[in-house]
C-alpha cells in the first residue's frame, strides 16, 4: 500500500507508467519521503530542489521521471536531453546505481510486457570533456 500523498488521493507511483509503476514495486517497494515528495511537483513541470540525507532515494527521484518520459515516448528521444549535476565523487555511483541499473531493468520490463521502448543513451561528461563532445 502506497502512503497518498495528495488530497485526491493519487499515490506518489500513479505519474508513471504501469510497467515502471510494477518494477519500482518489485525492486524497490514504497517510495521513501523524499520521493512521494518529489515526484507530484516534477510531474507537474516544477523546479524541485530535493534535500535530504544520502541514500534517501533523491537521486532515483529525480532520474526516474526523467527514464519515464523518455521510455514511454513521452518526451522525443534525439531532441530531450536531461541535465543531471553530481558532485565528481558521487557521480559514477549515482549513474550506475540509480540509472544505468534501473534503465536496463526497465527496458527488460517494457520488453517483458510486449513493449519496445526507444533506445536512451547516457553520457557522462565533466571539466576534462573536450568542448566539441559536451
Amino acid at each position: 500500500m502506497v502512503t497518498s500523498f495528495m488530497n485526491d488521493g493519487t499515490t506518489a507511483k500513479n505519474p508513471f507508467h504501469p510497467v515502471i509503476q510494477r518494477w519500482f514495486a518489485c525492486a524497490m517497494g514504497e517510495p521513501t519521503e523524499v520521493q512521494r515528495l518529489a515526484w507530484p511537483r516534477i510531474a507537474a513541470g516544477e523546479h524541485v530542489l530535493a534535500v535530504a540525507p544520502t541514500g534517501s532515494g533523491k537521486t532515483l527521484a529525480a532520474f526516474l521521471w526523467a527514464v519515464d518520459r523518455l521510455l514511454t515516448g513521452a518526451w522525443l528521444v534525439g531532441r530531450t536531453r536531461v541535465l543531471y549535476v553530481s558532485p565528481l565523487k558521487a557521480l559514477a555511483n549515482d549513474v550506475q546505481r540509480n540509472l544505468l541499473a534501473p534503465l536496463a531493468a526497465l527496458r527488460e520490463a517494457f520488453s517483458n510486457a510486449g513493449a519496445a521502448p526507444p533506445d536512451v543513451r547516457v553520457l557522462v561528461r565533466s571539466g576534462d570533456t573536450p568542448q566539441e563532445e559536451r
